[in-house]
């Protein structure tokens, strides 16, 4: 018994056996096209956000914005970690994604924002992550936040918490890079 709460029970359980994802067409704040698989044998994270949260999205948008600015201020030491923040709202629009990127300093190079290309891929990559979002009949979301790391083969294979340390993220997401 080492979960006191699904969520941890959740963690635990990709960082003993990590999850195939999906490929999912994704358009980036620019208007480009990729896939999670552009970074398969780089390390990488991965969160999921929506430009018109007030509350959890700008708690996860600045630690990735940390994370970007550690590796800025270490000149990227080692291999760079992408970033990639996913919108799950179908009203972020490339425009919205890169108004909303500029705000933290994304280059749309080393951090990226994203959203499915095609809407019916959306529950697939969430279910995937093991992001659950709830509409609240307002226009707003309710969902969980994390920190995601992908491993060199494209697989979820770590979990972290919204306020981890950018040096333990960083650490975990280059080891598993490799």
């Amino acid at each position: 018994m080492r979960a006191l709460t699904t969520e941890q029970a959740r963690r635990d359980a990709i960082e003993k056996h990590s999850r195939v994802l999906p490929v999912v067409a994704l358009d980036d704040q620019d208007g480009n096209a990729f896939t999670l698989d552009t970074y398969r044998g780089r390390p990488a994270a991965v969160d999921f956000v929506y430009t018109q949260c007030v509350s959890v999205c700008t708690l996860l948008s600045a630690g990735f914005q940390r994370l970007d600015r550690a590796q800025q201020a270490r000149n990227a030491e080692g291999e760079v970690v992408r970033l990639v923040s996913i919108s799950f709202d179908p009203r972020d629009t490339p425009a919205r994604l890169r108004e909303y990127a500029s705000r933290y300093g994304a280059d749309g190079h080393t951090w990226r924002f994203a959203k499915v290309h095609d809407s019916r891929e959306l529950t697939p990559l969430l279910r995937a992550f093991g992001i659950v979002v709830i509409p609240d009949g307002r226009g707003d979301f309710q969902h969980n936040a994390a920190i995601h790391v992908l491993d060199a083969s494209g697989r979820l294979a770590r979990v972290f918490d919204v306020g981890a340390e950018s040096d333990t993220v960083l650490r975990a997401a280059r080891s598993l890079g490799r």
